[in-house]
């Protein structure tokens, strides 16, 4: 490990054993799955991991999350969340997930409270300051911690640590939430977020192996795919099927991006705005 690094683990594991105990928002990503190791080497059954269950967050993120806290022996709450119901989620402005972690970590920090516990933490890294991330703000209006961030680590950083440590999330692809799949202004609805989640879903079956995966939904009808470059070709060659299946799902039109997936791709529609 080179020093640099090394240091900024050490500064990670002093912070976490000054907190005494904690709550990890835990959704079974790579960043948090990281955070969840680091915090219970550092404070043992003082911690416990706080996975949220809505329509936004597919079930088999849930059973990751239940299934790594078993393997790592951690304490695991699971919190029903429904953001739907959160005021100014489903209308969707462009500061929707200000709402929706407010709302969350809200619950979270009850939660913290209700069970001794001294802080919420949550896996935020220092890439996370290259996009438009309107829930940083609610994160630090309610004092919720960032010790990734703080330690000055980036998501290389934690893909390589994860796999020095043996972490099985080590090269997870990152994965965001389901309301993330629609434009800024078009409104979110039980049923559209059935439907993208489905849609992901088939063709994470369909096509095994596959990495970074997203459904984009605009207009209620089209779905646009996206997909890593590399994987391109191997879903267009499958377009009959994949159009057919999406087809069946509700969506009436179906797209493969040929720019492939990126970070933050619906932003690009702020950005012109």
């Amino acid at each position: 490990m080179n020093p640099d690094l090394s240091a900024k683990l050490d500064s990670l594991r002093a912070s976490l054993r000054d907190l005494g105990s904690a709550v990890v928002a835990f959704s079974a990503g790579v960043d948090s799955s990281f955070l969840l190791r680091m915090a219970h080497e550092a404070l043992g059954d003082r911690v416990v991991a706080v996975t949220a269950r809505s329509r936004s967050f597919p079930a088999r993120e849930i059973d990751e999350a239940a299934a790594f806290c078993r393997a790592e022996g951690v304490r695991h709450a699971i919190l029903d969340s429904e953001e739907l119901d959160v005021p100014g989620f489903a209308e969707n402005p462009p500061d929707r997930c200000y709402h929706c972690k407010k709302a969350l970590f809200g619950k979270m920090l009850a939660f913290a409270r209700e069970n001794g516990l001294a802080a919420v933490l949550e896996g935020s890294n220092l890439d996370d300051d290259g996009d438009y991330r309107p829930g940083r703000r609610a994160i630090r209006e309610l004092g919720i911690r960032s010790p990734l961030h703080e330690a000055g680590l980036a998501k290389t950083d934690i893909r390589a640590l994860s796999r020095e440590m043996g972490l099985s999330t080590a090269d997870k692809p990152s994965f965001a939430c389901l309301a993330s799949r629609f434009p800024s202004g078009e409104r979110i609805t039980a049923d559209g977020l059935d439907r993208v989640g489905r849609a992901e879903e088939w063709l994470r079956g369909a096509f095994p192996g596959i990495g970074q995966l997203r459904v984009r939904c605009h207009g209620g009808s089209l779905a646009r795919i996206e997909v890593a470059p590399a994987e391109i070709p191997r879903i267009a060659a499958r377009a009959g099927d994949v159009a057919a299946a999406l087809r069946a799902i509700g969506f009436t039109y179906v797209s493969l991006d040929l720019q492939g997936y990126r970070t933050g791709s619906l932003n690009e529609t702020l950005e012109k705005k």
